[in-house]
């Protein structure tokens, strides 16, 4: 490994281990978490499904536009490496889309229609308590070797552990509680992605840039700004007239 990614990897923990703090943003964490496994694990994309108290999957995050749509059929057709990662708390690895057409046979199609040839999912799991998956999405047949493996594996337990102790989850049912919720306010951060994508005139992906930059530049969570936007407040007509400041 060299100097440089080590130095990468061990500034991406220290991110992860501030979901101790008080102020932590589950959705803005997420993202991040998405994005650091393509930045380290030679894939292309990658995406984040959670479990909520009922046990159904939720798209909570993607690095990219594909990811989150496939991740998206992949839960509507109730079959895919997530899926099966999620129900079984293992990992599935180096799963190839045309060796895999009759076991997941709607995914398959989908996954190779946006350009993706080989899958992946490790587990968001502490003991026996999982609580989503990674999907990792590679556009050609590279083998996860198994030191990008470990590491995902390891950035996947890491940031499970943190969400649980900055929760407090000692049992399963406040655990679900907390991540129900960070799961609803998805629905307020994608009314005010389509907001500010109308009016500015941008793609949504950049306007939930637009939101995440100016959320950051004003020690602001995510979702309260995204809230402020939807509900039209004062943070509305600043970030509409001239987006960060």
């Amino acid at each position: 490994m060299s100097v440089t990614r080590e130095r990468q990897l061990v500034e991406t923990f220290v991110e992860v281990a501030d979901t101790l703090d008080k102020d932590f943003d589950v959705n803005d964490f997420l993202h991040t978490l998405a994005d650091r496994c393509v930045q380290f694990l030679d894939v292309e994309a990658a995406g984040i499904v959670l479990i909520d108290k009922r046990g159904h999957l939720h798209a909570a995050a993607a690095s990219s536009k594909s990811a989150r749509l496939v991740g998206l059929f992949e839960l509507q057709s109730d079959a895919g490496p997530c899926v099966d990662c999620c129900r079984s708390g293992r990992p599935v690895v180096n799963a190839d889309l045309d060796a895999h057409t009759e076991r997941w046979p709607r995914f398959a199609d989908a996954a190779r229609a946006s350009g993706f040839a080989a899958v992946h999912a490790l587990p968001l799991r502490r003991r026996e308590t999982v609580i989503g998956a990674l999907n990792l999405f590679g556009t050609d047949n590279r083998v996860l070797t198994g030191d990008n493996m470990h590491t995902g594996q390891a950035l996947a337990d890491v940031a499970t552990i943190g969400i649980l102790a900055q929760r407090g989850l000692h049992r399963a049912e406040l655990q679900a509680t907390q991540l129900q919720n960070a799961l609803n306010s998805r629905i307020v951060i994608e009314q005010a992605k389509g907001i500010l994508a109308e009016r500015q005139g941008i793609s949504v992906e950049a306007a939930f840039t637009l939101l995440r930059e100016y959320s950051r530049a004003h020690n602001a969570r995510l979702s309260d700004t995204a809230r402020e936007v939807a509900e039209g407040s004062t943070t509305a007509p600043e970030l509409l007239r001239t987006g960060v400041s």
